[in-house]
């Protein structure tokens, strides 16, 4: 609580403000906002979920999927983004091959193969793809289905 009383930034959003709720936890009894309590079943069932797989399990897991993926992307000629020792298994951001234009492939993927990646953002815009790799979609299979339509759309385009 003292990191977050001492806290110079305000949050931006007040759906999970520890800075509120406490307040009304307090003795003061303070209203803070009508809790969004469908938020706060999913943040439950997403630690029920880790907590069934396990913390170590979940983290190697994703660890091990975000490599995959990042290793696929380098094998077919993308680079990847983020210098090495900043990567995110859950997000990995590439520059595409040979100079191709970004958004065409990223549209054919969503088109043809149902799959959404995201576009490069400030500076990373019309550059970049961002792919992340979260919760259950943090598997091989989901790697697997990935790279058979990126094959595919880098072949047709």
């Amino acid at each position: 609580m003292a990191r977050i009383e001492g806290r110079t930034t305000p949050p931006q959003s007040w759906y999970l403000d520890v800075s509120l709720i406490a307040g009304y936890l307090g003795e003061e009894r303070r209203y803070h906002h009508t809790a969004p309590i469908n938020s706060v079943y999913a943040l439950h069932e997403g630690l029920v979920i880790i907590e069934e797989e396990g913390l170590d399990a979940c983290f190697r897991r994703h660890n091990d999927v975000g490599t995959s993926l990042q290793n696929a992307m380098v094998e077919r000629g993308f680079s990847l983004f983020a210098q090495e020792g900043h990567r995110l298994p859950q997000l990995t951001s590439v520059e595409l091959p040979d100079g191709r234009e970004e958004g065409p492939l990223r549209k054919a993927l969503l088109e043809d193969h149902h799959i959404e990646v995201g576009g490069g953002l400030g500076p990373g815009k019309g550059k970049l793809w961002r792919i992340g790799l979260m919760g259950a979609g943090a598997n091989h299979k989901s790697v697997e289905r990935l790279m058979a339509a990126v094959d595919a759309v880098l072949a047709a385009g």
